[in-house]
């Protein structure tokens, strides 16, 4: 295989090389997963459960080189790459203790008309295999672990195909793994060209179950090629959030100040449409505008710096290309957007319409599209009118707009008096409509990684 560069967003800087595979190296790849999936599938849970504790304390040790990585590769701060990396050894934890516990459940199949005593009936749950997870650039340890930590803790084999821009988090994870005592075969790391290694390797039949997470071209994609088999597909989005004319304004403020722009926006789960009541909208922008300016922008490796870049300069034009776009047809930028190389500074775009592009599609980046509403019907009706349903927030002190909004917003995350940046780890997430099928959250993701199986005893009836 041939070696290609991993360079810096910030500085164009090369921090390290990795292996690139080619279409002809797929079937090794393959071969070697069903080699791995039959040996791990026969190692008892306790021993499962063992090396991936091992592999969590390992990357403990480690955090800060995970940190390094994950910063150098993506061009995140290191405050936000720390906070990022920290969270690997608990998502180990919590996927070694759900993935040992496959409880089936006993049937009454006596309750079954004609039915006698003389039959037991029971569920097991059992690893699907060979599974293919394809994981994004913005957290390339977190999402990556979403997908492995599960399915290795149930027993499968994983091919993990991370971003081409961020493999590097991804083989240190695997290093962790192999330090651990995880056996060869088990989890393997491919990279190269998604296109080419990514069709093959999700259109194949020994491929039982694929977990994407991207964009919701690609995942609709894949859907149409991988054939009969199990999906987790974690796609776009465009999360609003609903700031009503009884909210706390410098709490709501505060929020949005976070959840609009770290990861310099490139989050599934980031505010991009704030719907604000009209008779609270000055009040709110006043609040929000110097907490956005005060956001540190810069150096990724720089102490105070809280964002970073872009994942390169390329998505960085993209994204002032649609600011500007915005402001032509009329909204206005009240402040940021400025360029330099891949960092964007955080931007406030008010009076935009909703039913337009910078609006409706998903932005991924670090602005948020400021729109009026009249009351909670209708800002739901903002809400909902989009494409996407993964996260959204409500700020609001009253307990029948909580209900009304967690009743009637299409979102598979609602967040009351929050945005819909924020996660732990143990909850479902995925989303409705164009975000995806399946859900990821490492309890959801073991039931996602597994097939049940129904057991029928039967006996001669005795009676």
């Amino acid at each position: 295989m041939t070696l290609e560069d991993i360079k810096s967003p910030f500085d164009g800087s090369v921090i390290g090389q990795v292996p690139v595979a080619s279409l002809k190296d797929v079937d090794g790849y393959l071969a070697r997963a069903e080699v791995g999936a039959k040996l791990w599938r026969n190692t008892p849970a306790h021993v499962r459960s063992a090396i991936i504790l091992k592999a969590a304390t390992i990357a403990e040790e480690n955090i800060e080189e995970l940190a390094q990585i994950i910063s150098g590769e993506t061009g995140k701060s290191l405050v936000e790459a720390r906070a990022e990396a920290s969270r690997c050894g608990e998502i180990f934890r919590l996927s070694s203790f759900e993935g040992s516990q496959l409880y089936g459940s006993t049937l009454p199949l006596d309750a079954n008309k004609g039915t006698g005593l003389d039959k037991l009936g029971f569920t097991l749950r059992q690893p699907v295999g060979v599974v293919v997870a394809i994981s994004p650039f913005n957290y390339p340890g977190l999402l990556v672990l979403h997908k492995i930590g599960p399915a290795l803790a149930v027993g499968n084999a994983v091919i993990l195909k991370p971003a081409r821009t961020t493999p590097l988090t991804a083989f240190a994870i695997a290093k962790y793994l192999k330090e651990a005592g995880l056996p060869d075969g088990v989890l393997q790391v491919i990279t190269g060209s998604g296109s080419v290694l990514g069709d093959a390797l999700v259109s194949d039949p020994r491929v039982r179950k694929v977990s994407f997470t991207g964009s919701t071209v690609t995942g609709t994609h894949i859907a149409s090629i991988a054939g009969a088999k199990k999906l987790s597909l974690e796609l776009g989005s465009s999360c609003p959030v609903i700031v009503m004319d009884d909210a706390d304004i410098e709490y709501a403020a505060d929020a949005v100040a976070l959840g609009g722009y770290i990861n310099a926006g490139q989050v599934c789960i980031s505010v991009q449409r704030v719907i604000v009541h009209e008779k609270v909208m000055a009040n709110f922008l006043d609040a929000l505008k110097p907490r956005v300016e005060a956001i540190k922008v810069g150096d990724p490796k720089s102490a105070d710096t809280k964002v970073g870049t872009l994942i390169s300069e390329k998505e960085a034009i993209r994204v002032e290309k649609s600011i500007a776009t915005a402001v032509g047809e009329g909204a206005t930028l009240l402040t940021g957007g400025a360029r330099t190389g891949a960092i964007v500074m955080p931007a406030i775009v008010c009076g935009v319409n909703p039913k337009s592009a910078f609006a409706q599609d998903e932005l991924f980046g670090p602005a948020i599209a400021v729109s009026s509403t009249t009351g909670i019907t209708d800002a739901i009706s903002i809400a909902n009118d989009s494409p996407y349903g993964l996260g959204a927030g409500v700020f609001t002190k009253n307990m029948d707009t909580s209900i009304q909004a967690a009743r009637e917003l299409d979102a598979g995350s609602i967040h009351i008096n929050w945005t819909p940046l924020w996660r732990a780890d143990l909850m479902p997430y995925g989303g409705l409509k164009s975000s995806g099928i399946g859900k990821e959250g490492v309890r959801s993701t073991v039931n996602e990684m597994t097939e049940e199986k129904t057991i029928i005893l039967h006996g001669r009836s005795w009676q």
